[in-house]
C-alpha cells in the first residue's frame, strides 16, 4: 500500500519511503563469447585485414566482446555471396521462403529472455523495454512477413512482382533488433538477399540474429551482416552490385547516401530523424496526456527518431500539464537498465551524451527554463537525467534540432491553427501525437500535420501491420505493413 505526495514521493502506509527492491535481470542467460567475426556466406570469419572493435556497456563502461571490423574487402566478400544465393532463393516458392521466416520467428521467441537481455547490455535500453517491446515486436515483423511472402500477387503491386535482388541495409544503435527486424524480414519475404550493416555500437544482437539464421537452416549467403565503421557503410551503399539500399539514421548520413545512390539504378529508402510536435488539446484527459508524454520522449531515452521532443500545450492547461509531469518524472527511477524496475537507462554512447549535453547547454543560453528530475546519477557509464524546458521559442535550437536525448522542449498555443503551424515549423516530419476528446478535432489537425505517422490519444505505439516513415528530411519511403513489400519488390 503506497500513496504520492504532491512532491511525487512514493510514501508506505506509515509514513516512510516507499523503496523499490533492487529487480535484476540475470546476465547469465547470455553467453558472450570473447570475440566475434564477420558473417558472409553462412559462416563467420575474421575481417580481410584483420582489424578489429570492442564494443562496451553504455551503462558500465565495460568491455563486452572484441568484434571484427568489415572493410571494404569484407563487403565486396559479402555482396558476393549475396548475389548467389539471390538465385536460388529467388525461386523458391513462397510458401518455402515463410517457412524460414516462420522458422525464426519462432526461435526468437524462444530466446526472446536471452536477447533482451543481450539488448540491454549492448544499447543501455531498460530491460523492461527491451523484453516487454522490442522482443515482441521483432518476433511479430517476422511472423507477419512470412504470411507474405506466398501472397505477393495479391499485395496490390501487379500479378507477378519480382525481387530486386541484394539489399544493403544500414541500421541505427537505438533499436538494434528491431530495425534489423523492420528490414531483413520484408526483404526475405520478397524474394532478395541481404547484407546489413549493424551500428558500431550495438553489433551483437546482429551477431546473435546470425546465429538464428543458421538454426533455422537458412541457406547460406542469403543473410550476410557486417558490423564495422562509417566506412563499411559508405562502401556497402555504393558497391555496384547492390540494388536496394536501405537506411535508417541521422538525416546527414541519410543526404549523403542519398547523394551516392543518385543517378543509379538502385532503390532507395531512408527513414531519418525527427523532431514530433506531441500537441495536448485544453479538452484532452490530462492525465491520460502525461502518461503519453512521458512515453514520447523518455522511453529509450529519448533516442527514438519519432520522439515527441515537441510539447504543444493549449495555452490555457500548460501550466497545470506541466506541474504534473514534473511531478510524474520525480517517480521515474533512472540507474541499471537490467534492473526491472528502472525506467531510464543509459545514454547508448559517450558521444551522444556529449550531444545531449551541448544543446541543453544551448537552451539554456538561449534564455530557455530548464528543469531535471532530481536523480542521483551513476558514476559510471552515460547518464543524462530526464530534463524539461519552458519557456521556449520556435527560435531556440532545442526546439528545431534534434536533441535525440530525455530532453522535452515545452511550447504554448491558443487555437489549432497555431498548433498546427507550429507542429509543422520543422525541416522534419517523421511523428505527432493529438490529444483530446473530441474525434472531429482529432481528424481534422491530424489532416493538417505534415508528418507521416499520427497518433491519437497516445505514443510510440507501434504494429508490424501498420507502415511507418517521414516527410521532408525525415526521409521517404516506408516500412512495416503491405507498403513496406514495395520497397522490396520491382513495381516499375
Amino acid at each position: 500500500m503506497s500513496e504520492t505526495t504532491s512532491g511525487g514521493t512514493a510514501k508506505d502506509a506509515f509514513g516512510g519511503p516507499f523503496l523499490y527492491a533492487p529487480a535484476p535481470e540475470s546476465r547469465a542467460v547470455v553467453d558472450l563469447a570473447p570475440s566475434y567475426g564477420l558473417f558472409i556466406d553462412g559462416e563467420f570469419t575474421e575481417a580481410a585485414d584483420g582489424q578489429v572493435f570492442k564494443t562496451l556497456s553504455p551503462s558500465t563502461e565495460e568491455v563486452l566482446s572484441e568484434v571484427a571490423r568489415a572493410g571494404a574487402e569484407d563487403v565486396d566478400r559479402a555482396v558476393k555471396a549475396a548475389r548467389r544465393a539471390f538465385g536460388p532463393w529467388s525461386a523458391l516458392p513462397g510458401a518455402e521462403r515463410a517457412k524460414y521466416l516462420f522458422r525464426i520467428a519462432r526461435i526468437i521467441q524462444e530466446r526472446s529472455r536471452e536477447l533482451a537481455v543481450l539488448e540491454t547490455l549492448d544499447n543501455g535500453k531498460p530491460i523492461k523495454e527491451t523484453r516487454d517491446s522490442d522482443l515482441p515486436l521483432v518476433a511479430a515483423h517476422f511472423f507477419y512477413y512470412a504470411g507474405w511472402a506466398d501472397k505477393l500477387a495479391h499485395a496490390g503491386f501487379g500479378p507477378d512482382p519480382r525481387p530486386l535482388g541484394v539489399a544493403a541495409q544500414v541500421i541505427p544503435w537505438n533499436f538494434p533488433l528491431l530495425m534489423l527486424a523492420w528490414k531483413i524480414a520484408p526483404a526475405l519475404a520478397a524474394g532478395n538477399t541481404v547484407v546489413l550493416k549493424p551500428a558500431e555500437t550495438t553489433p551483437l544482437s546482429a551477431l546473435f540474429f546470425a546465429d538464428i539464421c543458421r538454426s533455422a537452416g537458412l541457406p547460406k549467403g542469403v543473410v550476410n551482416i557486417l558490423p564495422g565503421y562509417g566506412d563499411a557503410g559508405a562502401a556497402l551503399t555504393a558497391h555496384p552490385d547492390v540494388d536496394k539500399v536501405a537506411f535508417t539514421g541521422s538525416t546527414a548520413v541519410g543526404k549523403e547516401i542519398a547523394r551516392t545512390v543518385a543517378g543509379t539504378r538502385k532503390k532507395l529508402t531512408l527513414e531519418l530523424g525527427g523532431k514530433g510536435a506531441n500537441i495536448v488539446f485544453d479538452d484532452a484527459p490530462l492525465d491520460q496526456a502525461v502518461e503519453g508524454i512521458v512515453s514520447g520522449i523518455f522511453f529509450n531515452q529519448g533516442q527514438v527518431c519519432c520522439a515527441g521532443s515537441r510539447l504543444l500545450v493549449q495555452e490555457s492547461v500548460a501550466e497545470e500539464v506541466v506541474d504534473a509531469l514534473k511531478r510524474r518524472l520525480t517517480t521515474l527511477r533512472l540507474g541499471d537498465p537490467l534492473d526491472k524496475n528502472t525506467d531510464i537507462g543509459a545514454i547508448n554512447s559517450a558521444e551522444q551524451l556529449a550531444r545531449i549535453t551541448a544543446l541543453t547547454d544551448a537552451g539554456e543560453a538561449e534564455g530557455a527554463e530548464r528543469w531535471s528530475a532530481p536523480c542521483e546519477l551513476p558514476s559510471t557509464g552515460h547518464w543524462f537525467a530526464p530534463t524539461v524546458f519552458t519557456q521556449v521559442t520556435q527560435a531556440h535550437r532545442i526546439a528545431r534540432e534534434e536533441i535525440f536525448g530525455p530532453v522535452l522542449s515545452v511550447l504554448t498555443f491558443r487555437t489549432p491553427a497555431e498548433a498546427v503551424a507550429k507542429a509543422n515549423n520543422t525541416p522534419y516530419g517523421l511523428s505527432a501525437g493529438i490529444w483530446s476528446e473530441k474525434g472531429s478535432r482529432i481528424l481534422a489537425v491530424a489532416e493538417k500535420l505534415r508528418a507521416g505517422v499520427v497518433w491519437a490519444n497516445s505514443f510510440n505505439k507501434f504494429d508490424p501491420t501498420s507502415p511507418f516513415g517521414g516527410y521532408k528530411e525525415s526521409g521517404h519511403g516506408r516500412e512495416g505493413g503491405r507498403h513496406g513489400l514495395e520497397a522490396y519488390l520491382d513495381v516499375r
